[in-house]
């Protein structure tokens, strides 16, 4: 009995906070956090921020060219990755998105609201 007393429980690292869903203050990242969700966040702010342009480009050939979009928006494509692989690689980039992430964790373990429900319920007001 004693021992099971003595043991943390690692529930409560990621159950404690005002809703129950982890302490909004906490900066640790789990695995997925770390390893999907943060590239995640980069991958799509690199699309819609950094790499606008040839995302653009690369839609449009796409759009025009039907089934021999493979080999005709080869130039596209290949400037399209190079954009993206240069801001996913890039420490600083990655530094902003790990703060614009747990900015966000933080405000959902504090309020309970996802921030896509956040994003809705401002344009229904």
């Amino acid at each position: 009995m004693a021992d099971e007393k003595s043991k943390p429980n690692v529930s409560l690292k990621y159950g404690g906070g005002p809703k129950g869903l982890g302490d909004p203050d906490d900066l640790f990242l789990r695995k997925v956090e770390n390893e999907v969700l943060i590239p995640q966040k980069m991958r799509d702010k690199a699309k819609i921020e950094k790499c606008a342009e040839e995302v653009r480009k690369f839609t449009e050939c796409c759009a025009g060219s039907n089934i021999m979009m493979v080999y005709k928006c080869r130039e596209e494509n290949r400037n399209l990755k190079v954009c993206l692989t240069k801001w996913y690689e890039n420490e600083d980039f990655r530094n902003i998105c790990k703060e614009e992430y747990l900015k966000e964790r933080s405000e959902y373990r504090r309020t309970g609201i996802p921030k896509n429900s956040q994003k809705r319920m401002g344009v229904s007001m």
